[in-house]
């Protein structure tokens, strides 16, 4: 990695848990240089824009979070054990977001849907990805028939992705993980009373 690309790497780690906690509009350039001890001439060095700082550090936090969800469910030897997975790893997720300053995905999903329409699609676009690894997970246990083939996969996918990022909003808000150890046992029943074959 060269000195350009460390510099750059250093400015989205540090200022991706900032945007995230603060929001765009409350991230002002002044900030993200008393952050990262670097120059306005640096960060313009390495970005166009503050919207495009914005944009990298929102990718990486959300890359993050997704590599760690990733490699939870892939413990599943299943279709069926993957998906419960998904709703294993969100019984942590209280805590382990903290690290970002909360649920990237939540975070500036609801900031950028008022202020800024490039990151809100870029938001909307990585909802979709869920959305179908969700989808794409149900079909797979319909196919190893550990599903009931009459189940709309979409449906369920779209139900525990608001259902979860519900459950998010609420334990921050709140400063509690009751609901999100409350929807990773709400998922698991679901899958297990009205999905499992």
């Amino acid at each position: 990695m060269s000195k350009s690309e460390k510099t750059r790497l250093h400015i989205i780690e540090t200022v991706a848990p900032i945007f995230n906690k603060n929001g765009y509009v409350a991230m002002s350039l002044a900030k993200i240089t008393e952050a990262t001890g670097l120059t306005k001439g640096a960060i313009y060095g390495h970005f166009k824009n503050k919207e495009e700082v914005a944009i990298e550090a929102f990718k990486f936090s959300v890359r993050l979070v997704l590599k760690d969800l990733n490699a939870y469910v892939a413990k599943g030897k299943t279709p069926l054990e993957m998906l419960v997975n998904v709703a294993g790893f969100y019984e942590g997720y209280y805590i382990y977001s903290k690290k970002f300053g909360g649920c990237p995905i939540l975070n500036i999903g609801v900031d950028s849907d008022n202020q800024n329409n490039a990151i809100a699609n870029l938001v909307r676009s990585y909802n979709e990805r869920i959305l179908a690894q969700f989808t794409f997970l149900i079909n797979a246990a319909k196919e190893a028939i550990q599903i009931k083939q009459e189940i709309h996969s979409e449906e369920y996918a779209k139900r525990f992705f608001y259902m979860i990022e519900g459950a998010v909003y609420m334990s921050h808000i709140m400063k509690d993980d009751y609901y999100l150890l409350d929807v990773s046992k709400t998922v698991k029943n679901i899958i297990h009373k009205e999905l499992k074959e």
